[in-house]
């Protein structure tokens, strides 16, 4: 009896790794726990931010086919001047000329100090410089590049927010069964504890012999540790779907729904072999990451292609020995022209990027493959726990029927002295054992929905965000 007893307690069990809490908190419906993870939790918080990082970069990737306008300003002051030199050919004969009394010597081609510099004290300058890409092909696929980065880390999030539904719904079906076991223990141990008072006032009325009291006695006791364990497994549960939710100790939750059956949608369940390899979030990241490896593959090629750029500058510049600048010291200047480039040769680089960039392609082609084959296998395998659960309820809902028309016959008879305490016991543990495991069918396939929707890229109307 005992042994069968733990038995029933194990199956019942639900076993969690979480922090202990007390579960007794605010009503908690699964809807609004799946909107309380859309909001707070931490992956899919940090999947937002990247969406407005892909975001950005697309900005970025734009901003390198616009005009780029420069304005620059210098202002510089000589503290010591350089000496001067030049050549005494020249420097003799403008001497001569500028004093026809001086004399000079013979050039002998040697180099003159100057008794003064050539440089100005003070300089200024402004001048205002634009730069557009006429052509570049690296810069242009980066466009495109970027775009397809943001599409991408759209699938990313898409895909952890469909993840972190479908976990938030186990944990809360997980909750919801721990708390029907708890919910069937303590009715298992009222219903031992009236068995105990009828048994021990027949006892009394020497119906029934003490060794059936003292069985009765011991099932009571065998149940009271049982009820304390599934309250801390229920506690547990509470903790789990909390943390799942990403809210933390701070919040305390009470579920509220009942672990009831929810039907699947049979043309969903039927076409989900198609439908998984046009709506999984990992077969759409991996196409758009196919695109990536395009986009590289075509920036590399765009190695060979020439680079045009036009310019123009517009500038004033000034140079005095004092600091008394006026306008009339500036003079300015303007120029427009274009810039060409062609790489000729790299020494094989180009070409070895390419050919990298094509593997890398093929690479994920066949990653690409190889999910598909495996989402295919995993579909079926869903679709059939969940046509084997259904069944499986089917079944059950007529064995617990069968079971509490079995308690209550054989309680009657025992109450008539017409059957044993060991009768009672067996109907009670047959009753119990067919309630669990109607429970965890039902429990079997509600994940498996939640499993089917998180491999269709599917989520409840719930987890749905404004725009």
């Amino acid at each position: 009896m005992i042994r069968t007893l733990i038995f029933l307690f194990l199956l019942v069990a639900v076993p969690l790794l979480a922090q202990h809490s007390d579960p007794a908190g605010a009503p908690l419906t699964l809807d609004a726990a799946v909107r309380m993870a859309v909001q707070h939790n931490a992956d899919l918080q940090s999947a937002r931010l990247e969406v407005q990082r892909s975001d950005a970069r697309v900005m970025e990737a734009w901003g390198y086919t616009m005009p780029t306008v420069d304005l620059s300003g210098t202002f510089n002051h000589v503290v010591e001047k350089p000496k001067s030199y030049f050549p005494d050919a020249i420097y003799y004969p403008l001497v001569k000329l500028m004093d026809s009394t001086a004399r000079v010597p013979r050039p002998t081609g040697q180099l003159i100090e100057l008794p003064f510099s050539m440089s100005p004290t003070n300089s200024a300058n402004a001048a205002l410089n634009v730069r557009q890409i006429l052509f570049n092909g690296s810069v242009f696929i980066g466009v495109g590049a970027a775009a397809v980065y943001s599409r991408l880390s759209r699938d990313l999030y898409h895909q952890k927010k469909v993840e972190t539904v479908a976990k938030v719904r186990k944990a809360y079906y997980g909750a919801l069964l721990a708390r029907e076991a708890l919910t069937l223990m303590q009715s298992n141990l009222r219903n031992a504890e009236e068995n105990l008072k009828n048994v021990r006032l027949m006892r009394t009325q020497g119906i029934v012999s003490e060794y059936d009291e003292l069985r009765a006695s011991v099932g009571v006791d065998n149940l009271r540790p049982m009820v304390m364990q599934s309250e801390t497994n229920f506690s547990l549960a509470v903790d789990n779907l909390r943390n799942t939710m990403g809210v933390g100790d701070s919040v305390a939750v009470s579920p509220v729904d009942q672990l009831m059956l929810q039907e699947a949608d049979e043309g969903i369940i039927t076409s989900a072999d198609k439908t998984v390899l046009e709506s999984n979030p990992g077969l759409n990241i991996l196409r758009h990451q196919i695109e990536l490896n395009n986009a590289s593959l075509n920036a590399e090629r765009a190695n060979f292609l020439p680079t045009i750029v036009a310019y123009g500058s517009y500038s004033y510049t000034a140079i005095r020995d004092d600091y008394r600048f006026s306008t009339n010291d500036f003079y300015k200047t303007a120029q427009v022209g274009l810039n060409f480039s062609l790489n000729l040769f790299q020494g094989l680089q180009t070409s070895s990027r390419i050919e990298q960039a094509q593997l890398e392609r093929q690479k994920t082609e066949e990653v690409k493959g190889g999910l598909e084959r495996t989402l295919q296998m995993g579909v079926r395998s869903l679709v059939g726990n969940l046509r084997q659960a259904r069944k499986r309820i089917e079944g059950q809902e007529r064995t617990v029927e069968t079971a509490e028309r079995g308690y209550a016959i054989v309680t009657a008879r025992f109450l008539a002295n017409a059957a044993t305490q060991l009768e009672v016991n067996d109907a009670q543990l047959a009753l119990s054992q067919a309630k669990v495991n109607r429970m965890q069918s039902v429990y079997d396939y509600l994940v498996a929905a939640s499993e089917l929707d998180a491999i269709l890229g599917r989520y409840p109307a719930s987890a749905a965000e404004e725009e």
